[in-house]
């Protein structure tokens, strides 16, 4: 089968994804506007054909595609970077090959969409409104009352989101927006949050994951000292993440999902109520596919490959672990000049850690408010899961990276 992958290298693990279709089978067709000699090589090695186009101007994407439609018989049109999603499934519409509508796809992107469509299926979403000037924020965050949350209707992740817990705040928040045509106000609710994350062919959940924040992604988005966890569960069944899990297929059927990676966020408040976040169909960032693949010791790079072309997922998917990634912000401005404490946890817990990818002396600091994974990264797995967070909690709070 003749796959056209759009942006097959961009993000990073986007070459990974590229990877697991030629793996399967399929006969990839890149489509993107990174220059084939800067894709990474996993990806770049798997392509059949590669075209250099700019992924921002639709109409010479689809002139370009239909090119290439002359001399291939392209059966599906894959993409699994958020901004070019509707493009996707413009191409499918173009080309008449299954897979995602506009229709579909408006309502994992416009987070006001998707919870209208969920309220009416009695799904428990946060109270929530849409707004296009400032005067509708405000009568919106006073409908719902404080604290509230304002972001963007079509954003992934935390980006231009604002926690606001009263009318001064929300103000000081408004500037910052001028650039969001149409923004979601909706209620803080207050709980853990978590991930319920699966892989599905034809309507069927192949594969299922289950995983915490420590702290909340807002929190780590406005905190530059917090060091990002994110734990992904052994034991999916038990019952205290039931709820969101029975929820989670809830949510797919009434979004009609049938093929692909999905991403879905979810609340668990103190009483056991459990409220929909928001969800992408599309694989979780921040490299939590390969927290879900340390926990079945697996490649669901190439799994999820299997599902869209084959319709099945055949490899061993048994959950091993409890897998812990923490993510490390350096402290100071400029370049690495020393790691503290990595020494002493690699003595107590090393036999435990399964990835250490910090920068080196003289790497130039991440921006911490742009990129996802820092100046590196720590993942350890055990199957008891208190083990897992002591040693996640410990890694967080014990590992610095200095600046300067």
């Amino acid at each position: 089968m003749d796959v056209v992958m759009l942006s097959p290298g961009y993000p990073r693990e986007m070459a990974s994804f590229t990877r697991g279709l030629a793996e399967v089978g399929a006969r990839v067709i890149g489509v993107g506007d990174q220059p084939l000699h800067d894709m990474p090589a996993e990806g770049r090695d798997a392509l059949a054909h590669h075209v250099h186009v700019d992924l921002a101007d639709t109409d010479a994407v689809v002139r370009a595609v239909q090119e290439v439609a002359r001399h291939a018989d392209i059966g599906l049109v894959e993409c699994l970077w958020e901004p070019y999603m509707l493009l996707a499934a413009h191409l499918r519409q173009v080309l008449g090959v299954p897979g995602m509508s506009v229709e579909q796809t408006v309502l994992f992107r416009d987070k006001e969409a998707m919870k209208a469509r969920l309220d009416a299926a009695g799904i428990r979403t946060p109270h929530h409104y849409d707004a296009t000037t400032a005067d509708q924020v405000r009568d919106a965050a006073e409908r719902i009352g404080y604290p509230v949350i304002v972001k963007p209707i079509d954003g992934a992740g935390s980006a231009d989101t604002h926690r606001c817990d009263d009318r001064d705040q929300l103000e000081a928040a408004l500037p910052s927006l001028v650039h969001v045509a149409r923004v979601s106000v909706e209620e803080f609710v207050e709980a853990e949050e978590f991930t319920y994350d699966t892989v599905c062919a034809d309507g069927q959940v192949l594969f299922e994951n289950i995983g915490l924040y420590r702290p909340r992604p807002l929190q780590m988005a406005q905190h530059e000292w917090v060091s990002p966890v994110y734990v992904g569960l052994k034991d999916i069944t038990v019952d205290h993440v039931a709820g969101g899990r029975e929820m989670g297929r809830r949510v797919l059927d009434a979004l009609g999902f049938r093929s692909g990676f999905t991403h879905m966020e979810w609340y668990r408040r103190d009483d056991g109520e459990v409220v929909f976040g928001e969800i992408g169909a599309r694989p979780p960032g921040a490299r939590t596919v390969d927290v879900m693949n340390y926990i079945i010791d697996g490649d669901l790079f190439r799994g999820w490959a299997e599902a869209v072309v084959h319709g099945r997922l055949t490899q061993d998917i048994t959950h091993r672990c409890n897998v812990a990634s923490i993510t490390k912000r350096a402290r100071g401005h400029g370049r690495i000049t020393g790691v503290e404490g990595l020494t002493r946890l690699l003595t107590t817990y090393g036999e435990h850690v399964v990835a250490l990818e910090l920068k080196g002396i003289g790497e130039e600091r991440a921006d911490w408010r742009r990129s996802m994974i820092g100046d590196g990264r720590v993942v350890v797995r055990h199957p008891d899961l208190h083990m897992t967070f002591e040693m996640a909690e410990r890694f967080a709070s014990e590992l610095h990276l200095h600046a300067g």
